[in-house]
């Protein structure tokens, strides 16, 4: 089944769902990315590692991360009962958890040069917290060194990353080309418009590869068998605004309908 919108499907978003969609995004445009680039490139999935206790990852879900429990030993109950003087509350303490976010490198074959860097940002990225300092980071080392750096954000939520001159949208991406910063290209785009084609930035003078985002989440939204993993009758997460709620609701009743393909 088919996403029912022609843009970014907003119930993707939720956290729930958003460390699959990430894993599968990642490789789908490595994928597609060594189908228009020469033997000169090779794509490299990377990955960024840190330790995060954000306790609001609690609230929401814990995407980009496996977590392994541990069967607990049962305690056997003592026998007597001790009356302690001062009685204990419950507390909740923070768990560190080890994340692994996933990202791309463009690499020259012959000598091994990070030519460009694709990121597709994280709930953790726009959050407060380790996650956002790791990728901050991350980001200002790509920024301050030749590299070309492509940031892809699909999050309506979130803090977002620093930039100046943005304009309010639900989305965007950033094409920052090592040898023209600090100034960058800003595709922005909202919830009713499809994910524009983006260039990738590689070597000088030689022609930029168009990534098309568009079919490859529709790729996936069919592969993951997403349609069965969303109840579109619930409202997504994060929450729309009155207006675009309106719209959503409008092309769901269009798939339900029967006259959307």
């Amino acid at each position: 089944m088919r996403s029912p919108f022609p843009g970014m499907n907003p119930y993707l978003e939720n956290p729930a769902l958003w460390s699959s969609i990430h894993s599968r995004l990642i490789v789908a445009i490595a994928d597609d990315l060594v189908d228009h680039l020469s033997q000169k490139y090779r794509v490299e999935i990377e990955k960024r590692t840190y330790l995060s206790s954000d306790e609001d990852s609690v609230l929401v879900g814990i995407p980009d991360v496996a977590v392994v429990t541990h069967q607990r030993t049962e305690v056997p109950a003592m026998t007597a009962t001790l009356t302690l003087p001062v009685q204990p509350e419950q507390v909740k303490v923070p768990v560190t958890e080890e994340v692994t976010e996933r990202y791309l490198e463009i690499r020259e074959v012959a000598t091994g040069t990070v030519v460009t860097v694709l990121e597709l940002l994280s709930p953790k990225n726009k959050r407060s917290g380790e996650g956002r300092a790791a990728y901050l980071r991350k980001r200002n080392q790509v920024l301050a060194s030749p590299s070309h750096l492509v940031e892809i954000d699909l999050l309506r939520g979130g803090q977002p990353l620093p930039m100046s001159g943005e304009q309010p949208s639900h989305y965007h991406i950033l094409v920052s080309r090592g040898d023209r910063r600090p100034l960058a290209d800003l595709y922005r785009f909202n919830l009713q418009q499809p994910i524009p084609l983006i260039p990738i930035p590689l070597m000088a003078n030689e022609p930029e590869p168009i990534l098309a985002l568009q079919p490859l989440l529709q790729y996936i939204y069919e592969k993951g068998r997403y349609a069965m993993a969303i109840d579109y009758r619930q409202p997504p997460l994060p929450p729309l605004t009155q207006e675009d709620a309106a719209w959503v609701s409008e092309q769901l009743q269009t798939r339900e309908d029967g006259s959307y393909e």
